[in-house]
C-alpha cells in the first residue's frame, strides 16, 4: 500500500508530506484547495508525463516522493527482483522534474528511467477519475477482467500453456521446412567431413609417436656412428677406456691394502665401472636395433602430410578432430531423421490443435456466461450509484485462429443513458461515470491485485441516499485494498477510516496548500462543513456525528 507521498514544489504546493493508511482514506477540501494536484503528483510516481508547467513559480525542480509498504505482497516482491530492484518490504520512489521537462527517476535508492517506473508503481497503484484510469480504458485488460470474474482464470492459463507448446512446435516445423534446400546442402557436406575423416582413421596421440620416429628414421647414420663409436670406445677396442680403468682399479685397491683411506676411492672406481659398463652394453644394443628403412620412413611422412591435411580443414590437433567428427555425426543423424522429426511434429500440432478447441470451447463458454452475470451485477451496481437506466454489455469478437488468451477478444460496452446503444467505454464514459464503473466492477469481483485503488470524485453527479451507498461500496472495497477517495459528499467522508483534509492558504504571501489529519471534533467539524457551507449550527454538528456514528456501525 502507498504509505507516504512528498511533494515538493509542485504547483501551488510548497513541500507537503502526508501519510496514508490501509482501508479508507478520504480527502476533503473546498473546490480549487490542490486535491487534483496530489493526483498529478501520484500520476508522475505512475510515470506520467511531467512538463516544466508543473514546477511552482520560482523553483528550480519538482519533486515527488512515494513510500510503499509491500508486506505480504509476495507476487509484487518477486516482480521487483526479476526487474532488479531489491526491498525489504519497504520501496522508495522518487521522481523530479526540471525545467525544459528533463526528468530524474529513482527506484529503490537506485537511479532508473520513466518506463521502469511506470512498469513498477502501475502495478501498485490505479487511479479511477476525471483524467486518468489505466484499467477500464485498456481494451486489451477488458477480457482478463471478464476472467477473474466468471473465475475462468486456470483455464486461461491452461489455454496459455497449451498455446505456448502449439507456438513452439509450428515455429519448430516452420524452421524445418524452410531450411530445407540448405539442409540438403548441409548434409553433402558434413557426410564428406565425417566420411574424410573416418578414413584417416586418426588415433589419439599418435602424431607425436609418428614425429619421434620419423625422426629416428632420418637421422639412423648419424645415430648408428654416434652409438656403435662409444662403445667401441668404451668397450669394444684394444684401448677401450674401461679396459684402462680396471688397470686402475686394480692399483688403488692395492694401495688401499697399505693406506685404508684409498679403500672408499677404490669402492666409488669399481662403481663407476660397473656405470659405464652398463651404459657401455646399452650404447651396442642401440645401435642394433636403428633401423635405416627407406620405405617405412616415406610411409611415416605420407602418414603426418595425411594428418597435417585434416588439421589444417578441422582442428588444430588429433583430438580435435575427432570432436569436430562426433558434433558432425550427430547432426548427421538429426539430418537423416528430419522425415521423422517432421512427421512427429505434424502429428503434434494436429494434437495440440485438438486440445486448444477443446479448451477453448469450454472458455468460451465460461466467459458468455460470465458476461451475462456480469452484465446482471453490473446494471444493479450502477442502478444504486444512481445509474438506473445504464446499460453494460460485454462484446465478443471471435477468431479461427487461436491466440495466448483463447478464440476471442472482449470489450465492455457502456451505455449511460436511456434510448442510446451500448458503446465503447473510452468514448461515452466520463470522469465519474468510469468510477462508478470501476467502483461497481470492484463490488462484483474484488479482486487485490493491485493493492491501492484512487477515485477521484467517484461521487460526481449523486446525491442523496446514493451517497451513502457509495460510501459503503468504497468502504466494502476498503477491506481488501486501500482505498483513496477525494469526494465532495459528506455521506462519503463519513465512512473514512482516516480523514483528509486539503486546504489552500498564503504563507509568505505566497498561496500554498496544506493537508492536515483530522480526529474526533475536527473530523465532525469538517462533515458539518460539507454539510451546510460556510454557516456551521449545533444542528449541523450533530447531524454530521450522527453521520459519522452510523457510517461506523
Amino acid at each position: 500500500m502507498l504509505r507516504e507521498l512528498q511533494i515538493t514544489n509542485l504547483a501551488i504546493i510548497d513541500k507537503l508530506h502526508v501519510e496514508f493508511s490501509p482501508g479508507l482514506n478520504i480527502l476533503t477540501g473546498e473546490t480549487g484547495a490542490g486535491k487534483s494536484i496530489i493526483i498529478d503528483a501520484v500520476n508522475l510516481i505512475l510515470g506520467g508525463r511531467g512538463s516544466s508547467d508543473l514546477i511552482r513559480s520560482g523553483a528550480k525542480e519538482a519533486s515527488v516522493e512515494a513510500v510503499f509498504d509491500l508486506t505480504g505482497r509476495d507476487t509484487l516482491l518477486k516482480s521487483l527482483a526479476a526487474a532488479g530492484i531489491d526491498c525489504d518490504g519497504e520501496l522508495l520512489v522518487r521522481r523530479t522534474v526540471a525545467p525544459g521537462g528533463k526528468n530524474r527517476v529513482f527506484i529503490g535508492g537506485g537511479l532508473a528511467t520513466t518506463a521502469l517506473l511506470a512498469e513498477v508503481c502501475r502495478s501498485l497503484i490505479n487511479i479511477y477519475g476525471q483524467h486518468d484510469a489505466q484499467t477500464l480504458l485498456k481494451t486489451d485488460q477488458h477480457l482478463l477482467l471478464l476472467d477473474g470474474f466468471a473465475g475462468s482464470l486456470p483455464m486461461r492459463h491452461e489455454f496459455a500453456a497449451r498455446f505456448e507448446e502449439y507456438q513452439g512446435a509450428r515455429q519448430e516445423l516452420k524452421a524445418l521446412e524452410e531450411g530445407e534446400r540448405e539442409a540438403a546442402r548441409r548434409l553433402d557436406l558434413i557426410a564428406f567431413q565425417s566420411g574424410e575423416i573416418a578414413d584417416g582413421k586418426l588415433v589419439p596421440g599418435e602424431e607425436e609417436e609418428l614425429s619421434e620416429e620419423r625422426v629416428r628414421l632420418a637421422h639412423s647414420g648419424r645415430l648408428t656412428e654416434v652409438s656403435q663409436g662409444a662403445f667401441d670406445q668404451l668397450y669394444g677396442g684394444d684401448a677401450a677406456i674401461l679396459g684402462g680403468l680396471t688397470g686402475v682399479i686394480q692399483g688403488v685397491a692395492d694401495a688401499g691394502r697399505i693406506d685404508q683411506a684409498l679403500t672408499p676411492v677404490a669402492q666409488a672406481l669399481e662403481t663407476a665401472y660397473a656405470q659405464l659398463e652398463d651404459a657401455a652394453l646399452s650404447l651396442r644394443d642401440y645401435a642394433a636395433r636403428i633401423d635405416s628403412d627407406p620405405a617405412r620412413l616415406e610411409e611415416l611422412e605420407d602418414r603426418l602430410d595425411l594428418i597435417n591435411r585434416l588439421k589444417k580443414k578441422y582442428g588444430a590437433t588429433v583430438e580435435e578432430i575427432l570432436a569436430y567428427q562426433a558434433e558432425i555425426d550427430a547432426e548427421l543423424a538429426a539430418l537423416t531423421n528430419r522425415g521423422e522429426t517432421r512427421e512427429g511434429l505434424q502429428a503434434r500440432i494436429g494434437d495440440l490443435e485438438g486440445e486448444l478447441a477443446s479448451l477453448g470451447a469450454k472458455l468460451t463458454s465460461a466467459r458468455k456466461a460470465g458476461a451475462v452475470r456480469l452484465k446482471e451485477g453490473m446494471e444493479r451496481e450502477l442502478s444504486e450509484l444512481a445509474m438506473k437506466h445504464a446499460v453494460f454489455e460485454t462484446s465478443f469478437e471471435k477468431s479461427a485462429e487461436p491466440r495466448s488468451f483463447g478464440f476471442e477478444r472482449a470489450e465492455f460496452l457502456f451505455s449511460p443513458n436511456p434510448g442510446e446503444p451500448p458503446r465503447p467505454i473510452a468514448k461515452v464514459a466520463s470522469g465519474g461515470e468510469l468510477s462508478r464503473l470501476m467502483l461497481a466492477l470492484k463490488q462484483l469481483h474484488p479482486d487485490s491485485e493491485v493493492p491501492t485503488l484512487i477515485f477521484d470524485e467517484v461521487d460526481t453527479g449523486i446525491g442523496g441516499a446514493t451517497s451513502a451507498l457509495v460510501g459503503e461500496k468504497l468502504k466494502r472495497v476498503a477491506r481488501e485494498q486501500q482505498v483513496l477517495a477525494i469526494t465532495h459528499l459528506p455521506q462519503v467522508a463519513a465512512f473514512a477510516d482516516q480523514h483528509l483534509k486539503v486546504e489552500k492558504g498564503v504563507e509568505h504571501g505566497r498561496t500554498a496548500t496544506s493537508v492536515q489529519l483530522l480526529e474526533g471534533e475536527e473530523r465532525v467539524a469538517e462533515v458539518a462543513r460539507m454539510l451546510s457551507g460556510a454557516r456551521v449550527t449545533d444542528k449541523t454538528l450533530e447531524h454530521a456525528r450522527e453521520m459519522i456514528q452510523e457510517a461506523a456501525r
